[in-house]
């Protein structure tokens, strides 16, 4: 199942409270506290896995939670500190904080790691407010709380060639002749209800990723058809392949089909629109005379418009050694990569968390300790 969007809330570990305890030993009346501090809790990590391409591991689980921090023990222990939780996401993935409406995070190289959430620092133990006039102080702190976000999880397909075009329009087959991926193939609109992924292998150890995007209908920026879900997914790709039908089996014209197309990428997004376009006409194995082609390039009236037929394999090869030299150009240079929304809640550092305990996060010991040695 191909999943693309979820919802879900992440929550770091709490700190672990610190403890209150004094060292009572034999012939040691007075040892003194010893309480050791809490651990601090576990943060949340974003870690891309090239080898996941779906968000369904998220469909059903939506509360993702890092472990707490142990508490602090006497004889000056320290509790542990919880453990991180990474969660895997595939490359492309977009980071959305749903209560700022804010884009966090492009998760798009392999590996990239990303702190969403961090863990609550430790409370302290009775042992660190021991003065010179404060010998015997009898209370602790709470641990910090981690923190929490809610999260919008939105994946957008990286790849180097988008596949577009009206449904029918032969996507599905030109995929599947390019590469090892199986798309469903049918005599009837919309067969693809999903993005399909296939690597184009090429002689001298070359190959580039091709998406084949369900097929775009007029009106699909707004919502009609599939094609409004699964634009955004063709944002991404480095050139776009439009493959226009030189005979739709609606008897509709391939021009005007490919004028529907290029409205409905402007409409979505400008960026969209402006990416590189080669126009490829198919299906020429039914015009064995040229003439549909000819009267398709003559009114299109562009600088580049290659014909293959996708079932027979005509012009494949050319297409797929065309493709190869745009995608092999150099990206320009990106621009300044955005740095890490956080809140103001959540720009509080560890040092700031130390200098904050407020009489709400004391513990004070429950049970009077005081004896005739104390009082003496």
């Amino acid at each position: 199942m191909f999943i693309d969007e979820a919802k879900i809330t992440v929550k770091a570990g709490n700190g672990g409270p610190g403890c209150v305890s004094f060292r009572r030993e034999k012939y040691e009346a007075k040892g003194g506290p010893d309480g050791g501090d809490g651990g601090r809790g576990g943060s949340v990590y974003f870690v891309v896995d090239p080898a996941i391409d779906t968000l369904l591991d998220f469909s059903g689980r939506h509360n993702w939670e890092a472990s707490n921090g142990l508490p602090g023990e006497g004889a000056n222990r320290h509790g542990a500190d919880g453990e991180d939780l990474y969660i895997p996401v595939p490359p492309g993935t977009l980071i959305f904080d749903r209560e700022y409406d804010l884009m966090l995070k492009d998760m798009k190289e392999p590996g990239m790691t990303v702190c969403i959430c961090r863990g609550g620092v430790g409370g302290k133990g009775n042992k660190r407010y021991a003065t010179p006039t404060r010998q015997t102080p009898r209370f602790a702190t709470r641990g910090k709380e981690g923190q929490q976000r809610e999260l919008r999880l939105e994946l957008k397909l990286i790849a180097d060639v988008g596949l577009v075009g009206m449904p029918n329009a032969g996507k599905s087959t030109l995929i599947s002749r390019c590469s090892q991926a199986r798309p469903k193939i049918a005599n009837y609109p919309f067969t693809t209800l999903a993005p399909v992924l296939g690597i184009v292998e090429l002689s001298n150890f070359r190959r580039f990723v091709m998406a084949d995007i369900p097929g775009i209908i007029e009106g699909a920026h707004a919502g009609a058809g599939l094609g409004y879900d699964f634009l955004k997914h063709i944002e991404r790709t480095r050139i776009l392949v439009h493959l226009v039908d030189i005979l739709p089996p609606d008897d509709s014209d391939p021009v005007e089909n490919y004028h529907k197309i290029r409205r409905e990428l402007e409409l979505h997004s400008k960026a969209l629109a402006d990416k590189p376009e080669l126009v490829v006409l198919n299906k020429a194995d039914l015009d064995a005379d040229e003439l549909f082609c000819d009267d398709i390039r003559q009114r299109l009236a562009l600088d580049e418009v290659m014909v293959i037929s996708a079932v027979t394999g005509q012009g494949i090869k050319e297409l797929t050694e065309r493709l190869w030299t745009i995608v092999r150009k150099p990206l320009p240079k990106p621009d300044a990569e955005t740095p890490l929304f956080m809140s103001p809640h959540h720009l509080e550092d560890e040092d700031e968390q130390d200098d904050n305990d407020d009489e709400s996060d004391l513990i004070f010991e429950e049970e009077d300790l005081t004896d005739e040695s104390d009082r003496n």
